[in-house]
Formats: structure tokens, sequence, C-alpha cells
């Protein structure tokens, strides 16, 4: 099994040059998938992660979000990037707290949006910045990627300006990687590129869109895809569902087959390495 400091490193090696996609994983076997596939990082997601516990996205308390995380890193040998969602508290101090107790699961860069925890909009400039500025003296000697996000794109489209101003202030506080879900544009694109350069910007793509190779020509370092992954999964169970319901089993012949499955977590096991857990 890597250790967490190789991961670190690697993970921060990639940040330095070139474009890489960054998949969401929500539990073991789907990590392990992924590590399987050949990705080189992993992401946590979120809403991914909430609905598989029943839950709707920001409804997960800190306590399952940071189980969730130690279970991820110890899957699979790959780094992982924590979604650590608005850093489940307000102030400062306590985004600090939190990130140092996300820090020992393992990860290898974790992000902190500027989003409210009563959902009630942003957090005012000032203190978004200065909530990026402790989760960043929290993270200064542990070699964990910090990657800083704003939301406002989520809710209105239009206000990019508004969106690289908070990155680049985020950038100012300490923050490794910057992030705005929601821009789309070629341009809109660049202009956050150039604003928060030399550090690196990651894109989320949630949906059909522009290609990998165009992102990296546009000079994006790093491609998230959020709860995407999970929502086509769960979409194409609702689907073969609902023509069960309906009579049909037709929809079960698009399954992958179990010799598949089972081949490839059968590798992690025999291996009794890449992040083999107790009780696998």
């Amino acid at each position: 099994m890597i250790d967490v400091a190789a991961k670190r490193a690697a993970f921060r090696e990639l940040h330095a040059r070139g474009c890489f996609v960054l998949p969401n994983p929500w539990d073991r076997g789907s990590a392990r998938l992924l590590q399987h596939l050949g990705f080189s990082a992993l992401a946590s997601t979120s809403s991914g992660f909430a609905w598989t516990t029943g839950r709707p996205d920001n409804a997960v308390p800190a306590r399952d979000a940071l189980s969730h995380l130690t279970e991820l890193c110890a899957a699979t040998d790959l780094p992982v990037n924590a979604d650590f969602e608005s850093g489940f508290a307000g102030a400062p101090e306590g985004v600090a707290k939190n990130v140092a107790l996300a820090i020992r699961t393992g990860v290898a860069g974790l992000s902190i949006e500027d989003r409210r925890l009563d959902g009630a909009g942003l957090y005012d400039f000032d203190l978004a910045v200065e909530r990026i500025r402790a989760a960043h003296y929290a993270v200064a000697d542990e070699n964990v990627i910090l990657v800083a996000r704003t939301e406002g794109l989520l809710s209105d489209p239009s206000q990019v300006g508004a969106a690289i101003d908070r990155l680049v202030a985020f950038a100012d506080a300490g923050a490794d990687c910057l992030y705005a879900p929601g821009v789309q544009k070629r341009e809109d694109i660049a202009a956050m590129v150039k604003a928060v350069a030399p550090k690196p910007l990651n894109v989320l793509m949630a949906g059909p869109g522009l290609s990998l190779a165009e992102l990296a020509d546009l000079g994006v370092r790093r491609v998230s895809i959020g709860g995407a992954l999970a929502r086509v999964a769960w979409g194409a169970m609702l689907k073969v569902a609902e023509e069960i319901k309906r009579g049909s089993f037709d929809g079960l012949g698009s399954a992958a087959s179990g010799k598949l499955l089972n081949g490839i977590f059968g590798e992690f096991n025999a291996s009794g390495g890449a992040g083999r857990l107790s009780g696998d």
C-alpha cells in the first residue's frame, strides 16, 4: 500500500503541469474501479456519498464525512481530494479545526466552499477569504493541496467577474488550486486561468461539453466530475427499475457481468494491497 506522504507528493506533482481528470467515486467499490481503469487521482463527492446514505447533498454531518474520507483513502492507492463542502463550520477557527481533522483521514487535497452553512447564499467576501486563510494555515505543514471554490456561478452563471475576484483573493490567501463550479464558456474559463496563474484552475464537467483536450488547451490543470458519475449510476438504476415495475426485465441486459466485477475487485484482495481494509 502506498503511504500517505507518497500519495500527497504524487498529487502535488500532478498539479505542476499538464491537465488531468479527477473522477469522483462515492464508495470503496467505485474508488477501486476507477483505480483499476488507470486514473491518477480521485476526489470524493459530497452529493454522491449523501445519496448512498439516503440523504440529500449538504445533509451529511462532519463525523460521517470524515469516516467516509477515511474509508476512501484506505481503499485505494491513489491520492484522494476531499469535497469538504464549507468546512462544516462558519467561523475561520472552526474551519481550521475541521480541516485538521480531515487531514488525519489521509487525504492528499481538500476543497473549501464559500457557500453558507444555512444555504442562504455565499459568505461575505472578507469572511470567505479569512476562512480560506485559516484552512491554509491548517494544511501548511502537511503537503495537502488546498482547493478554494466559489459557488456563485451555480446560482447565477452571469457573475463570472465576481467569481474571478473571489478566486484571486483566495489564491492570495494561500489556496493552492482554484475552482468555480458552473463556469462553461471558453472565454470565461480562459479568463479564470489567466487571473489565478500561476496557480492551477479546476473545472467541473457535470455533463457533455468541452473535451479534455480542449480544456487543456485553455490552460485548465485539472477536471473533476462532481456527483455526475453517481447520477449516471442512479439514473441507470431508476430507468431499469421503472421498466421492471412495468413488467419488463429487458433493461437488465445492460448490466456489467458479475465475472467482470469479481475479477476487478478480486485483484485488490489477491494482492493484499491497494488500500486493503480489515474485513476485505
